[in-house]
């Protein structure tokens, strides 16, 4: 099999994955008390495997689900604004972390994905509050009135984003790492008994 097929089905595979991850956690949703997503991993290794495009693919993936899914109240106030946020998060979210996983992983592989696994969740995180600020701020203001905030600032960070960021962090910084060094565990042992 050639290393352009093998770079599709693997880019296939990943995509199947964010779909389902994301799904799953629309699903699960009213049954946890944090809405965590599991999707920044395989976004993660996804670039860190197949580089900075199919990181930008596979988070394109992920917005274009998250909108499908599970972005009704933010629909309901601003079309537009919406599909730019759900899309550009998770797009820009999966870009930086694959050139950043190149720029270093030459140095250190596992701190590559170390510093990937940090920075996905980073811009996804920001780009979600951004678009916030920038489409729904009048909305928002009104949510953190009604649930008590005594500012819009203070609602977004503890109420939208709070625990959920630190739990996807945390988990993505575990996950992403181990889950690559088995992958080139593997890919070596294959190489050797190809020999």
């Amino acid at each position: 099999m050639s290393n352009t097929t093998k770079k599709i089905v693997g880019v296939g595979l990943f995509t199947a994955i964010v779909v389902v991850l994301q799904v799953l956690a629309v699903v699960i949703r009213p049954m946890v008390v944090f809405n965590i997503s599991l999707v920044l991993v395989p976004i993660v290794v996804g670039a860190a495997m197949y580089g900075y495009k199919a990181g930008a693919w596979l988070g394109f993936v992920f917005g274009v689900v998250v909108l499908l899914t599970d972005a009704s109240a933010f629909l309901a106030v601003n079309i537009p604004g919406t599909i730019i946020t759900c899309i550009l998060k998770g797009a820009l979210a999966g870009l930086v972390a694959g050139l950043v996983y190149l720029a270093l992983e030459k140095k250190n592989q596992i701190a590559a994905v170390f510093v990937s696994a940090i920075v996905c969740p980073i811009v996804n995180t920001g780009v979600f509050l951004l678009g916030c600020r920038i489409f729904f701020m009048d909305t928002i203001n009104t949510w953190s009135a009604a649930a008590g905030y005594e500012s819009a600032g203070a609602y977004m960070i503890f109420a939208l984003v709070g625990v959920n960021f630190l739990i996807e962090m945390a988990l993505n910084i575990v996950l992403s790492p181990v889950i690559v060094k088995i992958i080139s565990i593997g890919k070596a042992k294959k190489a050797v008994t190809a020999k």
